[in-house]
């Protein structure tokens, strides 16, 4: 399945709701679903009901189901007998599924409503040794040892055709071509084997850079912070886990800015698996539902490794088979 968050005008006004990809461009609104599935079942309150099994928040939902893919699941065949009885609206009128050709005022927003922690890896050899090799240094030994991540804010997650802010404190930007998990279940001490067990899906990250600002922050050895901490990006949609089996996929990565392609890669050339990141991060330590994991920047996947840089006005386009492309516009200088 390919899950969303949309944002879609109303009455009163937009708000962002969860949704499931049925098709290329149909949406089924699950909270929804299961209201208008109530109001058959002939529950006083459906509305409140549907909001307790099936909030309208990707991240509430995650919160509260014990096994979210066979619960989303669950209700694309609720919705299916619903439209072949007849049911397309709830009783109050709202549309059970939309086409987002016909919905004009829809727009995809970051795919996960709330990150409640986000963990950036670092696992692509060939990126980091292009990385320390313009500090002509060598890559530290710990690297081969253990899976290193920084700890990144949750607050400024910006979705698909959203702008990237250009902030006000660096000259430099960078994107980063990154493929990222969302974490489905709550877990601590976890072995690398029952990883999956807590992977809802996975995701396209676009981890920017003040590359400026990153690298007075190394100097001192502690970061980044600032240098990231702005700005990230993700979507356009989370596939979930079921769609690759349940195993670490083999993907094409690739970027273009402004239609021309800069970065080539592929999602199997990290050192870590992803059981082995979650087994090194849980030890001693819970990660959550709605918690974000990304990969680090796969081999060629950035302007630093490239010595070429994005500017204001620039597309940036990051592309994942099997996931979707993810697509921003670069922002002004200053104008947050």
């Amino acid at each position: 399945m390919k899950i969303c968050t949309y944002l879609r005008s109303g009455p009163q006004g937009s708000v962002k709701r969860l949704g499931i990809f049925t098709s290329e461009t149909l949406i089924v609104d699950p909270n929804f679903v299961m209201q208008a599935h109530f109001e058959e079942q002939g529950f006083y309150d459906p509305t409140s009901r549907a909001a307790h099994h099936m909030p309208p928040s990707l991240a509430a939902f995650l919160k509260i189901a014990d096994h979210p893919i066979e619960q989303l699941q669950n209700v694309v065949g609720i919705y299916l007998k619903l439209t072949q009885a007849g049911t397309l609206k709830t009783q109050t009128g709202a549309d059970l599924a939309f086409d987002t050709r016909d919905a004009k005022s829809t727009q995809l927003s970051a795919p996960i409503d709330e990150v409640a922690s986000y963990r950036d890896f670092f696992i692509h050899e060939s990126h980091v040794k292009t990385g320390f090799a313009k500090r002509n240094e060598p890559v530290p030994a710990p690297w081969y040892e253990m899976p290193v991540y920084y700890k990144g804010a949750t607050t400024g997650f910006i979705g698909h055709e959203a702008m990237i802010p250009w902030p006000s404190f660096s000259q430099q930007i960078d994107y980063e071509l990154e493929l990222a998990v969302v974490i489905g279940r709550d877990g601590k001490n976890i072995k690398a084997a029952d990883a999956y067990k807590h992977i809802f899906g996975f995701t396209i990250l676009n981890d920017v850079s003040a590359r400026d600002i990153q690298r007075k922050e190394m100097q001192v050895r502690l970061g980044p912070a600032k240098g990231k901490d702005w700005c990230s990006v993700i979507g356009p949609v989370i596939v979930t886990a079921d769609e690759f089996d349940f195993k670490d996929p083999d993907l094409l990565m690739t970027a273009s800015v402004n239609g021309f392609e800069w970065s080539r890669g592929r999602s199997s050339e990290g050192k870590w698996t992803w059981g082995e990141m979650i087994e090194h991060l849980t030890k001693d330590e819970w990660i959550r539902a709605t918690d974000l994991l990304g990969s680090g920047t796969v081999g060629t996947g950035c302007g630093l490794e490239l010595d070429k840089w994005i500017q204001p006005g620039d597309v940036v386009e990051l592309e994942i088979e099997k996931i979707g492309k993810l697509k921003n516009l670069v922002g002004t200088y200053g104008k947050l």
